[in-house]
């Protein structure tokens, strides 16, 4: 997989700015910033405690 340098990132935020325009960029960033959270709280919240016992494995 190649790796993403500075140019790259530029160009992907000049394209970026082409497409959505100064005022929705933010907006963008915020919800995707948002979701990336949202994600990993769910992900949190689904891995099992580790070194514990749930009330299934004591029988």
């Amino acid at each position: 997989m190649p790796n993403i340098g500075v140019p790259e990132l530029i160009v992907i935020l000049v394209i970026l700015l082409l497409l959505f325009g100064a005022r929705k960029l933010p907006e963008l960033a915020r919800s995707i910033g948002s979701s990336a959270k949202e994600l990993k709280g769910a992900m949190k919240d689904d891995e099992p405690a580790s070194g514990k016992k749930s009330d299934k494995d004591k029988d």
